[in-house]
């Protein structure tokens, strides 16, 4: 891609920091990551399984708990065929047992597998647009898969790439011309490499907040917030707690559940709150809301009568 290519895209106001050698721009953070980055198992892959399982893991999961849960996964279940084979009950007791969060994604990531295996006859899809047909997997894990795996995908624009480029090159807090700038600084055909170091960049030098001498950042000759010395950046929603959330006590009924054939609500109820009350503020009516929001999520069944309600993992 020429410099010419690169800047047809964007627009006036997109990027006034940016340099005019694109080239010089590209070189150096490229030779920055090759030099030293960290060491993740899923960068030393380029099996689409294997990273489509760190991306899903990856969503709101600090990295350095992710690595054990993915060697885990995959010693379990090494391919899709294998984790199409899986009782998704399983599958979802591990996602649970190993705090990842959201259990409806063990639940997607499970129909994905099926899907590569009977739609794909076990080949993944190797384009973003592809890509997002598989169940659970939007733009951005698309995109991921295909950089990663086939090197065939597009800039990806994320938390970390969004901070970059708004330092560095005065880009406006804007989701299209983060997609515009970022696409026209991304190299062609390179987007495996070029995807990790923007992200790495983003991630060791310029967090919340910056190292940039320290991480030896290769854009310090050029960009407008080490400069000026305005590091402000793009507002980052806040990640609910986890503890105390829904989302704990969801995960921690999976658990015990997946432990049990079945629970009536008094019998589960004390195994995931210790101030459980079947009448009280954390009683009956608060557990069944939390089945209710689990079974809507295929995660589990719910039978009740009149004076008995009991759940159970689906099948």
């Amino acid at each position: 891609m020429s410099d010419t290519d690169s800047s047809s895209a964007l627009r006036e106001g997109d990027a006034p920091g940016l340099s005019a050698d694109l080239d010089a721009v590209r070189e150096a953070l490229v030779e920055w990551y090759e030099a030293d980055h960290r060491e993740f198992p899923w960068r030393r892959t380029e099996d689409p399984y294997a990273i489509l399982v760190s991306e899903v893991m990856s969503q709101q999961t600090q990295l350095d708990r992710v690595v054990p849960a993915w060697e885990d996964f995959l010693e379990r279940w090494p391919t899709a065929a294998d984790l199409v084979d899986a009782d998704r009950a399983d599958v979802v007791a591990f996602w649970s047992g190993h705090s990842l969060g959201y259990n409806n994604r063990a639940t997607y990531l499970h129909e994905a597998a099926e899907q590569v295996e009977t739609e794909y006859d076990g080949s993944f899809p190797e384009s973003p647009g592809e890509l997002q047909e598989l169940m659970g997997v939007g733009p951005y894990t698309a995109n991921a898969v295909a950089s990663f795996a086939f090197n065939a995908g597009d800039a990806v624009v994320d938390t970390n790439v969004k901070r970059v480029l708004h330092r560095a090159f005065a880009v406006p807090d804007d989701d299209a011309a983060f997609e515009r700038v970022a696409d026209g600084l991304m190299p062609a055909d390179v987007s495996r490499v070029w995807n990790n170091a923007i992200m790495e960049l983003g991630g060791v030098a310029c967090g919340k907040k910056p190292r940039c001498d320290e991480e030896g950042c290769p854009w310090r000759e050029w960009c407008h917030a080490y400069q000026t010395g305005d590091f402000t950046a793009p507002d980052v929603p806040t990640q609910p707690s986890f503890d105390g959330s829904r989302r704990q006590f969801r995960g921690r009924i999976v658990r015990a559940l997946s432990n049990h054939d079945e629970l009536t609500l008094d019998e589960l109820g004390p195994k995931i709150r210790v101030d459980y009350s079947p009448d009280g503020e954390h009683g009956r009516e608060w557990l069944e809301g939390l089945l209710t929001d689990l079974a809507e999520d295929g995660l589990l069944d719910v039978e009740g009568s009149d004076d008995r309600t009991v759940a159970k993992l689906s099948e």
